[in-house]
């Protein structure tokens, strides 16, 4: 049985679909007026997990992802390279696409800009003013928030406590400190839209809540995006369409965890920020998607090189136990299957799902080293089958071993190892293997692969060469 961790509970719960055998899923995606970084990548690699394997589950999964195509950093960006917010935006959503490609995303069902929905958000808003949620101020319409008893249930946050640190600034029109802009007032040189309030354009939590219940329905299975986004974007969201479509909104939501670099987190102010296009020139792009797919969703995942290499001979393992293997033409389910699902079924639990892989792996290196050609070709298929429900294993294993990253390209010989020590290791690995001590050889495998050695178990034995 599937289950998920519902940000809105705190809880792990069996999951329901609303309608049977459908899934309807939204993920908040990019504000595009820069590149994508390292902690996007993540984003969109976990609810490329998540849609890949709930189709493989075989629901009829509608997975709609959207653009932010114009808010308050997006024109600030434009002014500052005087150019305008349509051509700033055509730019990035192109580079954001590349992006994707190269780290081998299946686009969404739906990839909705906020800029096509305008009347469908005036629409939303005249709905919330006409029901008592919202009000006009000075050619602003604001959300009341003490409208909505409901407000603070998804981040635990009471409105009492965030009153108590929050204030009206001058200028502004609101009656209490937590309302949130729904349209915002013309400004000059700003893109503006026509409204029953005057021109102006939308605020950035309508637009979610419009594009999602547009696409999908007021009432929908599963929300996601980063755990910074859960306030007050997502909490802003849900009183807004709880509020204007009378309706329970999502039943699940789903957070994923920061990106940390060196143990601290991303960030432009402390110079440890990186694009996807920084660092895919230094590896390549299924290294990241292991690399992402190591940890579990929920929590936070540190990106440094060596955890960057220890991915890589982690995927260089799952490839070397395919090569010289011609996978059987159809993959049969046995208890690797049963595995695989039951560690994904437990809220998309990529990390156990890898050490299935491992082992299964391990299992084809055994009938390979056999002789067993007929289980050996089985079990190839079900490795290639299971690690493609999660994007892995895409390459020809020749193609893949022969040309390794600049990451660990330059760590060939790093170390000075000579072919006695080399030697000494792979000896201790196979006295390993004889025990069945499995994490220890692994260990010295992953060694030996950081120092661009590469291992291959066969019928006479571990042999081995450099990069």
């Amino acid at each position: 049985m599937l289950r998920i961790h519902n940000s809105l509970t705190g809880h792990k719960e069996a999951f329901q679909e609303i309608d049977p055998g459908k899934i309807r899923m939204y993920c908040c995606g990019i504000t595009v007026y820069d590149y994508c970084h390292v902690g996007h990548a993540r984003m969109l690699m976990v609810f490329d997990v998540v849609s890949r394997y709930l189709r493989w589950r075989g629901y009829d999964v509608t997975y709609v992802r959207n653009i932010t195509d114009i808010d308050d950093n997006i024109i600030k960006r434009a002014a500052e390279n005087a150019e305008p917010v349509a051509t700033l935006t055509a730019r990035f959503i192109e580079a954001m696409n590349e992006d994707c490609d190269a780290l081998g995303m299946v686009r969404p069902d739906h990839e909705p800009r906020a800029t096509e929905y305008i009347p469908q958000i005036v629409a939303m808003i005249q709905t919330l003013i006409d029901k008592g949620h919202a009000y006009v101020a000075d050619g602003d319409v604001l959300y009341s928030v003490s409208s909505f008893a409901a407000y603070g249930r998804l981040s635990g946050k009471k409105t009492a406590d965030l009153r108590a640190g929050a204030r009206i600034e001058i200028g502004e029109h609101k009656r209490d400190p937590l309302d949130f802009a729904l349209w915002k007032a013309a400004k000059p040189g700003e893109p503006t839209w026509d409204s029953p309030w005057g021109a102006g354009r939308p605020g950035w939590h309508i637009e979610c809540s419009v594009m999602s219940t547009s696409l999908l329905g007021p009432h929908f299975d599963i929300h996601g995006g980063g755990i910074d986004l859960k306030f007050p974007h997502h909490e802003n969201e849900i009183a807004q369409s709880c509020a204007a479509c009378d309706s329970p909104f999502v039943n699940v939501w789903m957070h994923n965890g920061h990106v940390r670099i060196d143990e601290e987190k991303m960030s432009k102010s402390l110079g440890n920020f990186f694009t996807v296009r920084d660092v895919l020139p230094r590896l390549r792009p299924e290294v990241m998607r292991a690399f992402v797919l190591s940890s579990h969703y929920r929590g936070p995942i540190n990106y440094t090189e060596e955890n960057l290499r220890q991915a890589d001979a982690a995927l260089s393992r799952l490839y070397l136990a395919l090569r010289d293997v011609e996978p059987a033409e159809s993959s049969s389910a046995t208890e690797w299957s049963g595995r695989f699902r039951e560690a994904m079924d437990d809220d998309f639990n990529t990390a156990e799902a890898l050490a299935v892989l491992q082992s299964l792996a391990r299992e084809l290196n055994t009938a390979r080293a056999q002789g067993d050609r007929s289980a050996a070709k089985g079990l190839a298929a079900e490795l290639k089958e299971l690690a493609g429900v999660i994007g892995l294993l895409t390459h020809e294993p020749d193609a893949w071993l022969a040309t390794p990253s600049e990451l660990t390209a330059g760590e060939q010989g790093a170390d000075g190892l000579t072919d006695e020590q080399i030697g000494e290791l792979v000896e201790r690995r196979v006295t390993a293997r004889r025990a069945k001590d499995w994490a220890e050889s692994d260990r010295i495998r992953d060694q030996l692969a950081s120092r661009g050695v590469i291992l291959e178990d066969g019928a006479g034995g571990t042999s081995w060469r450099r990069r």
